[in-house]
């Protein structure tokens, strides 16, 4: 669905990516992990030689079918789920770069297995991505990621495969000479909002539309990150807020898949920080299992805001990196149930150890779910002074000269 000329400015978009978000530049020999799909690797085979070209090492590594991940979730005892693979702490504790390529054959086919153990899984791994967020905060990692189309995925976004594909070009800008310059200008125009945000002494955000009413409290310390390399596509603005002072309804009014669940319509009621409601539409017990993997899980991680104005994607994906991104007409709001991003700590990142994290109220969790809601909304900064400003409304940051 994609010509070959179109794969390796993909690829030459993905590197571009992993450079942006990687504090200090990439040397000759740094290791690099490309992580595809078996239907990626038509991709991975671009990225790898444009790692080559880097003059770094790329090891490139094959996601589990679905078949195969089934078989192990069906057929393992706990002591095997949770067990960690030889080499694998050694081999993260030297990576400088990952390359993840999405491109699933299945989005249902763990919808019977106990979400135990899939919460068993994401906990006995989560080990591995402290020490790459570790590694990231010293400026010595760096990641993105990307998706390739597949028929599961255009079948569930209702739509055909080569407007799926086109969906994917159009988002990522594959059909543009330049596809690179053009990433840079957003890069660019994002930095302006963010610069505009992070300049606010905010108290609290509130979210309001037909069916959230919600508040946020960014808490001490604290900027709006985002564009930064690390998903591509990324149109979105993001803050981790301190979960303590979240408080009210959010609604997600756009499906989501997760570990082979379709999830719909969930609704969340917060009470200082905890979700103390939680219901869906669909998928009810699924949704209310991963948010009690972890004291953390049933917490707010994220707080999100994409602009119509970057993002291409007008289309229900079936897949959280587009879903996340939407823009549409109305653009989107999104929340993260789980973990917290250290990025966005407004400090020293290199101080921001546990003990930190836990004084600040940077949630710490095995689960991160991005829950989007598309509804037309308003989005209001309550600053320390008593006033209040318009920072989103009709899926626009209130910024005029972008």
């Amino acid at each position: 669905m994609f010509t070959e000329d179109q794969l390796h400015k993909y690829a030459q978009i993905l590197v571009w990516g992993l450079q942006k978000a990687r504090i200090q530049s990439f040397v000759k020999g740094d290791i690099i992990l490309i992580r595809s799909d078996i239907d990626g690797l038509g991709l991975a085979r671009h990225v790898l030689e444009q790692v080559l070209l880097m003059g770094c090492h790329p090891v490139l590594r094959i996601n589990p079918d679905p078949g195969c991940e089934k078989t192990h979730f069906s057929t393992a005892e706990d002591f095997q789920i949770a067990f960690n693979i030889p080499g694998d702490q050694e081999f993260y504790e030297r990576l400088n770069g990952l390359v993840s390529i999405l491109s699933p054959a299945s989005l249902t086919h763990l919808k019977d297995i106990d979400p135990g153990k899939i919460a068993l899984s994401a906990i006995t791994k989560k080990y591995l991505r402290e020490i790459l967020d570790d590694r990231e905060v010293q400026g010595r990692f760096g990641w993105t990621l990307c998706l390739m189309p597949t028929p599961v995925l255009a079948e569930n976004a209702g739509m055909s495969e080569q407007a799926y594909a086109d969906q994917i070009a159009k988002a990522v800008y594959l059909n543009d000479d330049d596809p690179v310059a053009r990433w840079e200008e957003i890069f660019t125009k994002a930095q302006k909002v963010k610069d505009w945000l992070n300049n606010m002494d905010v108290d609290f955000y509130h979210v309001l539309s037909d069916h959230t009413d919600l508040r946020i409290t960014p808490g001490k310390d604290r900027q709006w990150v985002g564009v930064s390399g690390h998903n591509i596509p990324s149109f979105e603005l993001f803050l981790s807020p301190d979960w303590r002072g979240t408080n009210g309804v959010y609604y997600a009014d756009q499906p989501s898949f997760r570990s082979g669940n379709l999830v719909k319509g969930v609704r969340l009621e917060f009470n200082d920080g905890d979700a103390v409601d939680i219901t869906a539409q669909e998928g009810q017990d699924f949704v209310r299992r991963q948010m009690g993997m972890d004291e953390g899980a049933k917490r707010l991680g994220e707080f999100s805001l994409t602009d119509t104005r970057f993002s291409q994607i007008d289309h229900f994906m079936a897949n959280t990196l587009y879903d996340e991104n939407f823009g549409g007409s109305r653009g989107n709001c999104h929340v993260a149930v789980g973990d917290s991003y250290a990025d966005t700590y407004a400090g020293d990142a290199a101080m921001l150890g546990q003990a930190l994290k836990d004084e600040l109220g940077f949630n710490n969790s095995a689960l991160h779910w991005d829950l989007v809601n598309t509804e037309d909304k308003k989005v209001f900064a309550h600053l320390h002074d008593g006033s209040k400003i318009l920072i989103y409304s009709q899926g626009k940051f209130e910024m005029q000269d972008l």
